[in-house]
Parts: structure tokens; sequence; C-alpha cells
């Protein structure tokens, strides 16, 4: 007994003298992957390429197909479509008036089933059609273990299946539209039609839990269980996270965020804005369009290196060149390197 006081007694003071300063969380998903939005690093993966089904997170990809091929100020009429949908709805009735804005945010706001529906219909001329887009975007957007088969995502009669991955490219990519983001950051929206007044709240509770989401969609149905596909931006370190088949899905997500944001720190690798060449070796004025920002642990600091090739023929168009950037000599990163244009003489 005397030995096990004076052992605690130990620990005790090992804590104070050198504070541990680690979080750890406990994955309750059968599927599991963190992204970095800017270099698409994977931080942290578990059974990443499964396939599973992925219910309502389908609707990511219905809104993204949505905004990029219809102007959502159109009104449209609500067809018979909705009649056959059952599980969450935001209540459309046949022959109501509607904007596409406004079922973009009962889509994704509430997860309306037949919000999906007239979407499909009215951005194609058909809802096999729109499906048609859909797993053509997966294949442009390299999610290669990805299947639609609808709009909606429940899985009775047909089933959308995909991958912790795929999911995450498709967060990253649907994350750079700016109206996307806008709506699945809202907490509220209010809207009418001649039929009804709407006032939908976001089902999404990692809003309200964690200070830092920035958005996301969930899902659930029996077959596929709670899935959740979430982001957050702290300190301009955007990150997303996919969990499929999760039993605690908003708390494991928030516990994966302090995770994350306590293990790695974004760091700014090259500044566009400081950015330039010594003359001495290559005359041309170049520049970079953007930043080049990579995580990192505290000990892969000093692992990062950058390299300028700058090959004697010009590669395509103002392209010159590219900066790689390197962690423990594996490529990480590339950025292309631009010829400024030089100004006209008045």
């Amino acid at each position: 007994m005397v030995n096990n006081l004076k052992l605690i007694k130990i620990i005790i003071l090992l804590i104070i003298l050198f504070p541990l300063n680690i979080y750890a969380f406990y994955d309750t998903a059968k599927s599991t992957v963190v992204v970095d939005m800017n270099s698409g690093r994977v931080l942290y993966q578990k059974n990443q390429n499964e396939k599973r089904l992925i219910a309502s997170t389908t609707k990511i990809m219905t809104a993204i197909i949505t905004l990029e091929n219809i102007d959502i100020n159109k009104k449209v009429t609500v067809g018979e479509e909705v009649l056959k949908m059952y599980g969450t709805n935001i209540y459309v009735e046949v022959g109501e008036k509607i904007k596409i804005k406004d079922l973009l945010y009962g889509l994704l706001l509430r997860s309306g089933n037949d919000a999906a529906v007239v979407l499909a219909n009215n951005v194609s001329r058909s809802e096999k059609e729109f499906i048609n887009l859909m797993n053509e975007k997966a294949k442009k957007l390299k999610m290669t273990k990805t299947h639609f088969e609808n709009p909606h995502g429940l899985d009775e009669e047909t089933k959308n299946v995909s991958t912790a991955s795929d999911m995450a490219k498709l967060s990253k990519y649907a994350y750079q539209n700016k109206i996307f983001r806008q709506i699945v950051k809202t907490k509220k929206y209010e809207t009418n039609t001649k039929n009804k007044t709407y006032l939908w709240y976001n089902r999404n509770k990692l809003l309200i839990m964690y200070k830092y989401a920035t958005g996301g969609k969930n899902g659930y149905t029996p077959a596929a269980g709670k899935t959740l596909v979430t982001t957050a931006n702290k300190e301009n370190f955007p990150v997303t996270v996919v969990t499929l088949k999760d039993n605690n899905p908003y708390e494991n997500h928030k516990n994966i965020y302090e995770y994350i944001y306590n293990k790695y720190k974004n760091y700014t690798i090259v500044d566009k804005n400081n950015f330039n060449i010594n003359k001495e070796f290559y005359k041309e004025k170049v520049y970079i369009k953007r930043s080049v920002t990579y995580p990192l642990k505290d000990n892969e600091i000093d692992k990062i290196k950058t390299k300028i090739i700058l090959p004697n023929n010009k590669i395509n168009n103002n392209i010159v060149g590219h900066i790689n950037i390197y962690l423990d000599n594996k490529l990480v990163k590339r950025e292309n390197i631009y010829k400024k244009k030089k100004n006209k003489s008045s």
C-alpha cells in the first residue's frame, strides 16, 4: 500500500513538472476519414476505403449537381413525384410553385426527400438523367468506389454506396462552392410560397456543439446507420470529417476535430505575397496564384523541404515551372509558377 502511494505521488509530480497536452478520442464509427481541405492531406483514417451505404449524405451531391446546372432563383412546380417520398420531408404540395433556392435549403437543412426528387426532375428531364449526372460528377472527382441510384439516400429499393474517402473528396469539392457553404452553415431559414410559410432549423447539431463547425450533412437509414459529413475551420485550417455507420456521430466529430486541431497546425510553406526568384537564377518576373499551406505535427516541421523546378521551355500558357513541397523526402504538394505579363507601354 505504501509503495502504491509513493508511485501515485511520483506520477502526480511528473504530471506537474511535465504536463501532457494530449487529446485522445474513441472513434465510434465503422469508417472514418479526416482530410485537410487545402492540401488534401489525410490526417486520420479508419477503414476509409470500405464501401458502405451513405443515406442522406447523398444530398451533398444532389445539391452540387443542382447548383451547377440551374438558376437557383428559378421557380418550379412541384410534381406528383413527391407522393412516393417518405422519411424526412419538407412537405411541399403537388402543384405548389417554389424556388430552387428554397428547395436547396429544405434539402440540406431538413434533409427533405421530397425536395430531392423535385430538384432532380427540374434540373434534368427525368430523375434517371439526374442520377447519371451524379455518377458522372463522382467519376470526375475520382470517387472510384461510389455509385448513386437515387438523389435522396433512401435505400429500401435503390442503394447509394460510397466510402469515407470518396465522401471526403465530395465534401472538399462542395466546400469550394460559396452558395453551398452559405446554406449548410445556416442555422435557421424561413421562406414562403402562395401555399404556406416554411421555417426550417438545421439538423446538423455540430453547428451548436462545436464553435468552429462550418456545415455538413447528416444521414440515417436502418441499413446505413448514422452517417455524417461535416466541415470546420479553425485559424484558417479547414478540415472535413466523414464518419459512416457511427453510433454517436456528433460527439465523435467534435472529439475528432479537437484531437486534430491539437495534433496539427497549418503552416504557410510558401507565401504568395513574398514569393520571388533571384534574377541570377531566372531573369523573368514570376508569381504564384496562392500561398502554399500544409498541416504538420510538431515533429514534422524540420522535415519539410521546397524545391523550385524551372524547365528551359514554358510548360503551358504562362506556367514556367513548379514549386515542389516534400515531407520527409516525399512529394506532398506542387504549385505552379507563372510568368508575369509585361505591361504595355502607352
